[in-house]
């Protein structure tokens, strides 16, 4: 994957950098908004990193700008400001997602490699081992048993089998399943693994749904 990192602060980038370029992705750097337009407006990239607060222009005007110019490449907010409105301002202002420093960098890959995934076509029939979901006919089968799922539950294990084999956090599941921009302090996200597992994995075999402790939940026939 290729990536263009905006971000003025050199440690931050230079962490960002190595830390994507040892997972096996192309990263170009700028340092500042106009080295930024400039290298986004020469195209090929799959998802740009863009931090919020720049010298010189804030990083959401110039995602704005960008997308003005028709631009659509799938955009990451870094930024130091984790306010409900904040978060919501840039997402409104033209950014796909919204990423909080501190952050870790397995999150940061999960986040773009989710974005990039959104511009290309995904496949109707998800298939992980003998679990196959139909996103057309909305139908879900382990082996010839036909699994009836609730809503949530159907977008959460669509979710799941469209990020594997990477790990989906638990604040990636509140926001793309149930439109959180914030945490609620419940066991939501737990109760409904929980029972999307026990309807998965009851009698199968190998084990499809897996806790990845102090990180999330990942799809995997193991």
């Amino acid at each position: 994957m290729r990536l263009l990192l905006i971000e003025d602060d050199d440690a931050v980038a230079d962490a960002i950098v190595s830390a994507m370029t040892e997972r096996g992705h192309d990263v170009a750097r700028a340092q500042d908004a106009r080295e930024g337009a400039g290298m986004a407006d020469q195209g090929g990239h799959d998802v740009l990193v863009v931090d919020r607060m720049l010298p010189g222009q804030d990083g959401l005007d110039l995602v704005l700008a960008l997308r003005e110019r028709g631009d659509r490449t799938p955009a990451l907010m870094l930024t130091a400001l984790g306010s409900v409105a904040d978060r919501v301002a840039g997402l409104k202002g033209g950014a796909d997602d919204y990423l909080v420093k501190p952050f870790s960098m397995d999150e940061l890959e999960a986040r773009v490699e989710a974005l990039a995934r959104r511009t290309g076509a995904s496949p109707a029939q998800l298939t992980i081992g003998d679990l196959v979901l139909d996103r057309l006919a909305r139908t879900v089968h382990r082996g010839t048993t036909r699994i009836t799922l609730m809503p949530r539950e159907f977008q959460l294990l669509e979710l799941l089998m469209l990020s594997s084999p990477s790990v989906v956090t638990r604040t990636m599941l509140l926001e793309q399943v149930w439109h959180f921009r914030f945490d609620p302090g419940t066991n939501l996200v737990e109760s409904h693994v929980s029972r999307l597992r026990s309807k998965i994995d009851r009698g199968g075999d190998p084990q499809i749904i897996h806790t990845v402790r102090g990180e999330g939940y990942v799809a995997l026939a193991r």
